[in-house]
Order: C-alpha cells, then sequence, then structure tokens
C-alpha cells in the first residue's frame, strides 16, 4: 500500500523545537544498549523546570566505555545514585528511574543528524542557583 505524506521529501528543519540549556529533569526510563564498541544506556529525562518547558521529554545517552566512565559517574553523583551500588560497580535500571538532578543540554550535528549532548550535571538542590539569570547574580557597584 503506498500512502501520500505531503512534506516527507523536504528537509526538516525546525531550530525553534530543539531544547538547549540548563534543565531540572527526572529520570523517566533508562535501557540499558549492549554494542561491542560503544554501550550505553538510553536515558529518557523529563524535564521539571524551567515551567515553559514542564513535561517535554529529552532522549539521551550516557555511554559505558572506559574512555566515558567519568561522565557516567558525573551524572550518577550528581542524580543521587545509591553510592553503596556504585561501589559495587553495578547500575539498577530500575534504581535510575525517579532520579533528579539538573543537565546541560545542547545539539550536535554530525552527517546532517542531530545529537542531543548531555555536556554536564549537577544536583536538584543546586537549581536555584543555577537557573538565575547571569545579569541578575552580579552584583552592579557605582563610584559616587
Amino acid at each position: 500500500m503506498k500512502r501520500h505524506i505531503p512534506g516527507l521529501h523536504g528537509e526538516s528543519h525546525n531550530p525553534e523545537g530543539i531544547l538547549e540549556g540548563v534543565f531540572l529533569v527526572r529520570v523517566d526510563r533508562t535501557f540499558y544498549r549492549w554494542h561491542p564498541q560503544r554501550p550505553f544506556y538510553v536515558l529518557r529525562l523529563a524535564i521539571l523546570e524551567p515551567r515553559e518547558h514542564q513535561g517535554c521529554a529529552l532522549n539521551g545517552r550516557l555511554y559505558c566505555t572506559s574512555r566515558a566512565l567519568w561522565k557516567l559517574r558525573w551524572f550518577l553523583r550528581d542524580f543521587g545514585y545509591d553510592p553503596d551500588l556504585m561501589g559495587r560497580d553495578e547500575v539498577d535500571e530500575k534504581a535510575l528511574v525517579g532520579l533528579r538532578g539538573i543537565v546541560r543540554i545542547s545539539r550536535t550535528t554530525l552527517n546532517r543528524r542531530s545529537f542531543l549532548n548531555l555536556g554536564g550535571f549537577a544536583p536538584a538542590s543546586e537549581w536555584e542557583e543555577l537557573s538565575m539569570p547571569a545579569a541578575s547574580s552580579l552584583e552592579v557597584t557605582r563610584d559616587v
């Protein structure tokens, strides 16, 4: 069966639909994906703050290669993962669900494909200070 879908042949370039920045998120789902060279976790993150993006979801990857373990450790530590499990080198997918933290999101384009980049993490308790606009956090002093 053939179907006609208008606009399918055109290039989908929707910059306003791409979220970038710092977000307070909750882990909704995790899946481990085995790959011979680059095993990874797929994370589904629900945005909690800022309010205008609340309810949106992001999907990202955290790789488990020896070169990328620093980022996985950073994520687990800042999102409040059980230190006992981490000390035993164990990641329990069920224990990841519900964890909250701050993530910095950016997009990378490679070969005309857009990829979500999880660029940094912080504990959820730091949301108030990290979410303030830079201009309001600076003190302005004038000589009188």
